[in-house]
Parts: C-alpha cells; sequence; structure tokens
C-alpha cells in the first residue's frame, strides 16, 4: 500500500539500497531511465547504469569487459565510430560531476544476456532492485496486438531480467507514450494491457516528467548534449520526449530523420508507466518461447512463428477521446 503523496515505484524501491537502471531496448533507452537514476541517486540510494548496446563493441579494448557480454563503459573509453550513446551518456554524466560508468550489454539471445546480467551484479557486489527502462510503450505488448513495434531487444531484456529472481524488485518503467505509433503500436492496446496489469496487481501507476524538476532539466540537457554528440543519428524517441517535457506540441520536427513523418508531440510523452516486471511478463504470450534463444535473430524467429500461429490478432482501437 501507498500514498499518493509518494508514487508506489519509490515506495517499491524505499529499503532499496543499490539499484541498477538499465535501458531494455537498446539505443538511448537508458536515456528514458535517467531521470530515475538521478531521483533515486538524490534519495540517497547507490545507483548505477547499464544499457543494451546497439554500438559496435567487439573493437573495445579487453580491459573495459567485466565478462564475456558485458562491458564498463567510461568518457575515455576508445571505440570505432561516433555511435556510441553509453560512452555519449558517461561523457555528460562526466561533466556534470556525476558517476560516469555506463555498462554496456551485448545485443543478444536471452541466455547470454542473463548471464551478462548475473556477471554485472555480481561485480556490483549485488543490487536489490533492477529497472528496465523502455523509451516507448511496446514492451507492455503482450504479442497478439496487430503491430508490436520493435520486440527483439525488448523481450530479451524482459525475459533475462524475469530470469533473475534473487533481485528482491524487478520493475519496468515506460518513458514516450505514443512514440511507437511510428512502428506499429495502437496505443490502445497499450492501455488495454495497462488495464490487465492492474487487475493482476503489477501496474504501479503513471507520473510526469517536469521541466520544472531538476531531473527533468538535467534530462533536457542530457538529450541536448547527445544530439549535438550524435548528429547523424540523433534519438527520435528521446528527441519526441524531450520536446514534450519541453512544452511543445503537434508536429515539431526537431531532426532531418523524422521530416517525412507527422509527429504528434503531446503531454502524454512525459509519463512514465510502471509496471511489476514479473507480472508483465506473465501476461507475454511468447517469452516462454524465447528461454533458449543465445542470437537476436533466434528471438526474430519464435516471434515470427508464434505470430504465424495465431488465430487472430487484436485489432487496432480508435482512440475515442
Amino acid at each position: 500500500m501507498h500514498s499518493l503523496t509518494e508514487q508506489a515505484l519509490f515506495t517499491r524501491l524505499r529499503e532499496a539500497r543499490r539499484v541498477l537502471v538499465a535501458g531494455a531496448g537498446g539505443g538511448f533507452d537508458i536515456y528514458a531511465g535517467l531521470p530515475l537514476a538521478l531521483a533515486l541517486r538524490a534519495a540517497g540510494k547507490e545507483v548505477h547504469l547499464a544499457n543494451l548496446s546497439f554500438a559496435d563493441l567487439h573493437g573495445l579494448s579487453l580491459d573495459v569487459w567485466l565478462d564475456q557480454d558485458v562491458a564498463a563503459i567510461r568518457p575515455d573509453t576508445d571505440a570505432r565510430g561516433d555511435y556510441f550513446p553509453e560512452r555519449t551518456l558517461a561523457r555528460w554524466l562526466d561533466a556534470n560531476g556525476l558517476p560516469s560508468t555506463v555498462h554496456a550489454l551485448s545485443r543478444t539471445g536471452v541466455q547470454p544476456l542473463r548471464a551478462a546480467y548475473r556477471a554485472l551484479l555480481a561485480h556490483l557486489g549485488g543490487v536489490d532492485a533492477v529497472i528496465l527502462v523502455d523509451g516507448g510503450t511496446d514492451i507492455l505488448m503482450r504479442g497478439d496486438e496487430h503491430g508490436l513495434g520493435t520486440p527483439e531487444e525488448d523481450m530479451a531484456s524482459l525475459a533475462a531480467v524475469d530470469g533473475l529472481p534473487e533481485v528482491p524488485h524487478r520493475l519496468v518503467a515506460c518513458l514516450g507514450f505514443g512514440v511507437d505509433a511510428y512502428h506499429g503500436v495502437n496505443h490502445s492496446l497499450a492501455l488495454e494491457n495497462l488495464a490487465a496489469l492492474e487487475r493482476d496487481g503489477a501496474y504501479l501507476g503513471a507520473f510526469s516528467l517536469s521541466r520544472d524538476s531538476t531531473e527533468g532539466a538535467l534530462y533536457l540537457q542530457a538529450v541536448a548534449h547527445a544530439q549535438a554528440s550524435t548528429p547523424d543519428h540523433p534519438s527520435i524517441v528521446n528527441g519526441s520526449i524531450a520536446a514534450a517535457v519541453r512544452g511543445d506540441f503537434g508536429n515539431v520536427q526537431f531532426t532531418e530523420r523524422t521530416r517525412r513523418s507527422e509527429l504528434f508531440i503531446n503531454p502524454l510523452m512525459t509519463l512514465y508507466f510502471c509496471v511489476d516486471l514479473p507480472g508483465l511478463a506473465r501476461r507475454n504470450l511468447y517469452l516462454d518461447r524465447l528461454e533458449h534463444t543465445h542470437l537476436t535473430r533466434q528471438i526474430s524467429s519464435a516471434i515470427e512463428d508464434f505470430r504465424a500461429a495465431l488465430p487472430r490478432q487484436r485489432p487496432p482501437r480508435t482512440f475515442p477521446h
């Protein structure tokens, strides 16, 4: 039980001392977790950061690797290419006097990713909580919807952390409601899934990221720094969220990557939707099929096979308001 004066997510973490905040879907997802990490650190928690990485990790020096599929990325880590969200965030953290290690997890199937998480947790001396963060809400899709967005990485992360029962608190936080429409997600179905999680007791509510909060202001700075550092591959998800946090509305264009698309920036994008991770995993209709995967392409094949066998998909629903 919690009070309206304290969000349920933070009630769950009240006694936690050490927390890992991890980007679930790759790319710049960890940026969507930055405000949570900052808030928890201000509350006296020891907070660590990780992200499923889309960067070219093969050229990293051996001394950054903690184990086979997890590397500790710091501001001065050498790497091939300019696209390296984990290092970009590490540099911003360092410039702001904050702990500046961001752990990069290889893009793999469930078994090696879970092993990488276990190796990271052992390196950290154990944690009391893991918060998987999704930029967008496609991690909430259970599998029978008309569109799933880009599920492979999210589902690898969800299944990997669901298999870590030794962690007392495992949670999911989604920021950026609406951004996955570009990838075919129907957000009325996302709301239907949240309602089902509420009935299960697994929905932890929603709260807004405000630009007037310390965390919101720093998030805007971090996203601006990432856009300037990676001009050829700016994050559309975090750019959209940042625009909404600033109070922009409608077809707000901030990168050439979206100039042929009509955006709908709006205040719902500033909401964190939070759920219990094991509860979300139980609602997923195909997660068990991913358990023994070792490669991302095996996850793609398993999802395709599951979808092909469905008698019907839940059709998109128009949001009526």
